[in-house]
């Protein structure tokens, strides 16, 4: 029996609403999902972090560093510094106490080759592919203390050479993702980013005179200036930055989400948001986007130039706007749904702790 859970989250963003992206909502759900029902979970997360999850905070106070130290022309960005020692200072604290297992939902490579010295087994879950800081950590910690759990077949896939990973797709909570009638406008959502390449949908939304309304963080101030901001007026509009309840509103009565990533795609949130929402998707086939959307739900755009991704979405549209909402709804509550993903994480917990004990 599972008692006692230890999450480790990102340290860059608060988990909380309105999230800055997907791996904090699905970071949020998941603690929130657990505790639903009645599992015990401790989560470690970024100062600002929503009250309710009553997380232990992930930094440093005070990092303390010398005169001579400050001095060292080696010395890293102090903001890197801090992220290191916080999640230091985290493993340390987790290495003191009884936990049944231990759930590494970040991106830093600390927890991963720390792992060895914990009492407790660790999950990891991929959420993106292979990076210069998590890979390396990967090849030399001590694999009989950690699982790992990829996204989507594609993450899965692209660490096949590192790790071997369990695939636990993510979910989405689909009482807050309700159906929608639908409407007449095109939506996309996520962070305003140069990968996830907003700038695309508009000009689909463009090329076929349909009014697109955009929702989600700006963190890079000089994409949106530049790709962004100058299309903005009456056919391409910007929303906000949404809470959840809001944005389901906002996919709900569209009439199509267009998702249009031009790296890989881990495993495609949006899309499954959109889904659960009623609402088809037309989404570029990159990572594991292909996974999300079936046929019945959705097209696919092939990858290639903005050109002819441009063209075949805008030939793609009308299509992918005819396709019935309650098949989406019905993808969603088939494979995307978020008691799924919690049922296959708590099955990965029992098997860990229970081999743990057993040794």
């Amino acid at each position: 029996m599972i008692r006692r859970i230890a999450v480790i989250a990102g340290s860059r963003y608060p988990i909380r609403a309105p999230f800055a992206g997907g791996m904090e909502s699905i970071t949020w759900h998941l603690v929130e999902g657990m505790r639903r029902r009645g599992v015990p979970i401790t989560l470690f997360a970024a100062p600002g972090s929503d009250p309710q999850l009553q997380a232990e905070t992930i930094e440093v106070e005070p990092l303390v560093l010398s005169d001579a130290a400050r001095a060292d022309v080696a010395m890293p960005p102090e903001k890197t510094l801090r992220e290191h020692h916080a999640y230091l200072q985290v493993m340390l604290e987790l290495g003191r106490r009884d936990l049944d297992v231990v759930h590494n939902n970040s991106l830093h490579y600390l927890p991963i080759v720390m792992a060895e010295l914990l009492s407790a087994p660790m999950v990891t879950t991929l959420h993106t592919p292979p990076t210069p800081w998590l890979e390396p950590a990967a090849r030399i910690a001590n694999a009989a203390d950690i699982r790992y759990a990829a996204v989507s077949a594609a993450t899965a896939e692209q660490w096949s050479g590192i790790v071997e990973a369990t695939v636990i797709p993510n979910g989405v909570d689909l009482d807050q993702w309700a159906y929608g009638d639908g409407g007449d406008s095109l939506v996309w959502t996520g962070r305003i980013v140069p990968e996830k390449a907003p700038h695309l949908a508009i000009a689909i939304a463009e090329a076929t005179g349909r009014r697109l309304r955009i929702a989600g963080p700006r963190p890079d101030p000089g994409y949106w200036g530049t790709f962004i901001k100058p299309h903005l007026g009456d056919l391409v509009t910007y929303e906000g930055h949404l809470t959840g309840h809001q944005l389901a509103e906002l996919i709900g009565t569209s009439a199509a989400a267009l998702v249009t990533p031009v790296w890989d795609e881990p495993y495609g949130l949006v899309a499954a948001e959109a889904l659960a929402c009623g609402t088809p998707v037309l989404a570029i086939a990159r990572g594991g986007l292909p996974e999300v959307v079936g046929h019945d739900c959705g097209r696919l755009i092939e990858p290639g130039t903005e050109e002819a991704m441009i063209a075949a979405g805008a030939s793609l549209l009308s299509e992918t706007m005819a396709l019935p909402r309650a098949a989406a709804r019905r993808h969603a509550v088939e494979h995307c749904s978020l008691n799924v993903m919690i049922d296959r994480y708590l099955a990965l917990y029992e098997e860990l702790s229970t081999r743990r004990r057993s040794a």
